[in-house]
């Protein structure tokens, strides 16, 4: 599992053996079961999660207790509650695996400690912010100036896979549609 985390962080830096076994001593092996939680809302959110394999939905359930799902993750994606994760307060929101799920973790402090210590993870844990920033802006605007067919298309030409692993229902929760309507949109 270690490997597949030197990959993911070798895409944007190059490591030595010496930083990667400083990086890796702050991480973290964890194996969930489908079904199982992560995070739940009221939770202390002690992790942040960096995906070796499996599925995961981020989901907000709103006073009515209807649930919103404001992401799914998987292999090589990070999630967390980041608010609950970096403000140390209670989680809004809850990660629940869709598939059995190994994750490699690591604790605010850990974190702290890789931005302190490691020049190049200060960069790497910086670019990945900025990516994940960057594409939640772009998904909000997209929400906001697209109708839900185009939200479908655009999600089944980025993520394919998610269609092969995800429930439709899911699917229709994650779009913000009916799953009627989904099926209209599918068709």
């Amino acid at each position: 599992m270690q490997e597949k985390l030197r990959e993911h962080i070798e895409k944007i830096i190059k490591l030595t053996d010496e930083e990667f076994s400083f990086i890796s001593q702050h991480f973290i092996t964890k194996k969930f079961k489908k079904h199982q939680f992560l995070i739940q809302e009221g939770d202390d959110v002690k992790y942040a999660y960096f995906i070796i394999s499996g599925l995961l939905k981020l989901v907000y359930t709103d006073e009515s207790l209807k649930q919103h799902i404001a992401s799914f993750a998987m292999e090589d994606w990070w999630e967390s509650d980041y608010y609950a994760f970096f403000t140390q307060t209670k989680a809004t929101m809850s990660l629940e695996c869709l598939e059995d799920t190994e994750v490699l973790c690591f604790t605010l402090d850990d974190y702290k400690d890789l931005c302190d210590n490691s020049p190049k993870m200060l960069r790497f844990l910086l670019e990945k912010a900025n990516f994940g920033f960057l594409a939640s802006q772009r998904r909000i605007l997209y929400w906001m100036t697209s109708n839900p067919k185009e939200r479908y298309e655009q999600l089944l030409k980025q993520y394919p896979s998610l269609f092969q692993r995800v429930p439709k229902s899911l699917i229709a929760s994650y779009l913000g549609v009916s799953r009627e309507t989904l099926s209209r949109l599918s068709s």
